[in-house]
């Protein structure tokens, strides 16, 4: 399977269009329709349905197979790059909102170099620590989703990455190979809604009380609803507002609107007005912070995070 070809598909049905993915990746739209064409002819079955542009049966079950392929490949390709160019003092690190939140929490950070052991605040100290054993290293931080983080790591647009989900407790984040990825902190998780919202009372809530709750859909700023249902073992909890943006404090504010229920770390609504966080009790659950990663070469401005994480 020719993965241009695959790259193309993938791209058709991202955008439902080929006139768009011709504009997108450089081709004319005759060219896009004989890719589609060939990759059809090659798996001998029809792939997109036209007017609609949407995957057919088979379509879908081929989109599920070409992320995960074409991810690898692209960090294949990184990895010889990376391999061949030599290393500059520099750290590109990637953060989720959550996760970037979490850079202030408790822990340590042993700098071997100066034989001491800083007082930290999270990420942010342990970066502070980095500087200290490399004087001259240019950090920079950029905010992003979780898909976006995963895939800037993958593709070595990102030396490392911070993401968040939800977990069982003592249970790893799910990962797309060939990344890795290593646990830095898990906090309580707590139902997020206004003071006068009748369950604002409670010591504490059960998910499965919750199935038909007014939710908030805000995948990138909240913990995600496909990750509550998963987690929970049941349909249901439907968005009835959607947010599809970053910021912490706007999700804030919708919650405290009225506007629907989120899950978020304890810790992050912690001194917000007119707000109630409600501990989650069953099932027991974490908000999990990972720093994910490829292949981390030794010394490298990006093992040396790790290390001190």
């Amino acid at each position: 399977m020719d993965p241009r070809l695959l790259r193309t598909f993938v791209t058709v049905v991202r955008l439902g269009s080929f006139s768009a993915t011709a504009a997108e990746l450089g081709y004319t739209q005759a060219a896009v329709s004989q890719q589609i064409a060939a990759l059809e002819n090659d798996l001998k079955v029809t792939l997109l349905k036209r007017r609609p542009v949407t995957p057919t049966e088979a379509g879908a079950r081929l989109l599920e197979h070409a992320d995960p392929i074409l991810l690898r490949l692209d960090a294949a390709r990184a990895d010889i790059t990376r391999m061949t160019q030599t290393p500059a003092a520099t750290l590109v690190v990637g953060t989720t909102p959550l996760a970037g939140a979490s850079m202030g929490a408790p822990t340590a950070a042993v700098v071997p170099a100066a034989g001491t052991t800083v007082a930290s605040s999270g990420v942010a100290a342990a970066l502070a620590a980095l500087r200290q054993r490399m004087p001259r290293i240019d950090v920079t931080v950029r905010l992003g989703s979780r898909s976006s983080v995963t895939t800037g790591v993958a593709r070595a647009e990102l030396d490392v990455g911070l993401v968040d989900g939800l977990a069982a407790p003592g249970d790893s984040l799910p990962l797309l190979a060939p990344l890795s990825g290593i646990g830095i902190a898990a906090a309580e998780v707590a139902l997020v809604l206004p003071v006068n919202h009748p369950l604002a009372r409670r010591s504490s809530v059960r998910l499965m009380e919750l199935v038909d709750a007014r939710w908030i859909d805000a995948p990138d700023a909240a913990l995600p609803l496909s990750d509550i249902r998963r987690l929970a073992g049941a349909e249901g909890f439907r968005a009835a507002f959607r947010y599809q943006g970053t910021d912490i404090l706007s999700l804030i504010a919708l919650v405290t609107a009225g506007h629907g229920l989120a899950l978020l770390p304890a810790q992050v609504v912690a001194n917000a007005s007119g707000l109630v966080a409600v501990p989650v009790g069953d099932p027991p659950l974490v908000h999990r912070v990972e720093l994910i990663h490829g292949t981390l070469r030794e010394g490298s401005p990006a093992a040396e995070l790790a290390d001190l994480l």
